[in-house]
């Protein structure tokens, strides 16, 4: 199907089945096609670490996009909150002496919402990083009630993960919208092209309705 036949969300969590799978540049892909499909769109980086001022990731989306800045961006509206050691929300927030305000990012997105029309949300890491205490990146997206599209790879052990998260999804009640694959790392043939299929099949069951997306691979 094509992007401008689907009904997109308000808003998409983007996440992943770990770190530096390519969430950046999964985020960045998807909101070129969107607007491309003519589906206006824009992101947002719900928590920025390792950064100081500006997010690194937001820049890494506008240059995929190839959009250049937003007032959005330049306000803060699109990286409500930056913590400048590069860790774990619940750990960048503490070594810089700060609380998350959960309502701050909320409040931006529904701006963004309002604005653009659509929103895709870069999460820090996958589904289980915590936030504060026990409050995880997952109990953020049911208190938002956002559906949420995982970012996956092709790499030995992807499919411990990629299961290990989508059952995380239907432990916690959340839609899962889509699913996308990053080529990025395909380096053996035999493995990937046996993960993208076992991903594809367990998913025709389990997520029927969930869209899988394939993006190119972009450096």
């Amino acid at each position: 199907m094509k992007l401008s036949e689907i009904k997109f969300p308000s808003s998409i969590f983007i996440t992943g089945i770990g770190t530096d799978v390519g969430k950046s540049f999964a985020t960045g892909w998807l909101a070129r096609e969107m607007n491309a499909a003519g589906v206006n769109c824009i992101t947002q980086k719900m928590i920025q670490t390792g950064n100081s001022g500006k997010s690194e990731d937001i820049d890494r989306h506008r240059k995929i996009m190839g959009t250049g800045y937003f007032k959005a961006d330049t306000d803060g509206t699109t990286a409500p909150v930056i913590f400048s050691y590069p860790a774990s929300p619940h750990l960048a927030a503490e070594i810089d002496g700060k609380n998350i305000d959960l309502d701050k990012i909320s409040c931006a997105t529904k701006k963004l919402e309002q604005e653009f029309g659509h929103v895709l949300i870069e999460g820090a890491g996958g589904l289980m990083v915590p936030i504060c205490g026990e409050f995880l990146t997952a109990d953020y997206i049911v208190r938002e009630k956002l559906p949420v599209a995982v970012t996956v790879t092709g790499q030995l052990g992807s499919i411990n993960h990629a299961l290990l998260t989508f059952n995380a999804l239907k432990t916690y009640g959340i839609e899962l919208f889509a699913v996308i694959y990053n080529p990025f790392f395909d380096k053996d043939h035999t493995i990937c092209s046996d993960t993208r299929k076992y991903l594809r099949d367990w998913l025709s069951s389990h997520f029927p309705d969930a869209y899988w997306w394939e993006m190119p691979t972009i450096e």
